[in-house]
């Protein structure tokens, strides 16, 4: 009898090491006047609320090249991604982060959230920002299986620039990743009842619908850096294609003296990918 419940322990840790911890989350961008919230005080606390909880992959929005350089203090993380201003390192970046004792990155690259997504720019209606998304294929050194990774951060204000984004986004995927498993996160800028949300879903399974736990925290992602935010607008997401169960979700609110770490909360999912 004991050496049966030591094999359901063996193969319970064995399973837990196979699941992929992911995580969306818009780290805020470094703004001098930002005040209390301001990026030099908060990102060790961005980058222990990463540690803590174990994230495999994170993605990461609004991120600037010297942000990364501060989250690459966590030795365990390497990232890729190009900055949206000029494809190399200028401007915000929707980089991933990725465990390299865990990760093996075989491809990379880029595109805009415009009419011409293969250099940068802005498409539609946006009128503030280059919109890029950044992917990657990674083989897993645990369970030798391979997938692609995809982050983007969708327009604010565009509605057809966020409409179209959604479309070019799901045939970006479809081109690039073929029929391999598909992971797709990011800050879009939209609920779930929006056009491009639920065009989506039509094709990507919503993490928040498909976890076989119910979804853990507030159903809001965005809290404008207020302790007493209402949280009730998703607008962050992690979709996930018919390879990977979903075994949970959660939304965290982390916080520190009254302060949340981003004005952004990040929303992290338990995944295994089907035999």
């Amino acid at each position: 009898m004991r050496g049966f419940f030591i094999l359901i322990l063996l193969l319970s840790v064995q399973a837990s090491a196979q699941n992929l911890r992911i995580s969306s989350y818009n780290i805020r961008m470094n703004r001098a006047n930002d005040g209390v919230n301001n990026w030099n005080l908060r990102k060790d606390k961005v980058n222990e609320l990463i540690r803590y909880h174990d994230f495999d992959i994170v993605g990461v929005q609004e991120a600037f090249k010297d942000q990364l350089d501060d989250m690459l203090r966590m030795k365990e993380y390497a990232y890729t991604g190009s900055g949206r201003e000029d494809g190399k390192s200028a401007g915000e970046h929707s980089a991933i982060l990725y465990k390299t004792s865990r990760f093996k990155l075989l491809k990379s690259g880029d595109f805009w959230y415009s009419e011409t997504p293969d250099v940068p720019g802005k498409g539609w209606d946006a009128r503030c920002c280059n919109r890029i998304c950044s992917w990657a294929r990674f083989k897993d050194l645990v369970t030798k299986k391979e997938f692609y990774v995809f982050n983007s951060h969708f327009d604010h204000e565009g509605v057809e620039a966020r409409r179209n984004s959604g479309k070019l986004l799901v045939a970006k995927m479809k081109e690039i990743a073929g029929k391999l498993p598909v992971i797709a996160m990011g800050d879009l800028n939209s609920t779930p009842d929006t056009e491009q949300v639920v065009y989506i879903s039509q094709h990507y399974n919503d993490t928040f619908n498909a976890s076989e736990m119910p979804p853990y925290g507030p159903i809001g992602t965005f809290n404008a850096f207020k302790y007493d935010a209402a949280l009730k607008d998703r607008i962050d997401y992690i979709f996930v294609s018919e390879h990977f169960k979903v075994k949970k979700y959660a939304t965290l609110t982390d916080s520190y003296q009254q302060k949340f770490p981003s004005d952004h909360l990040p929303v992290v999912v338990d995944l295994e990918i089907k035999k």
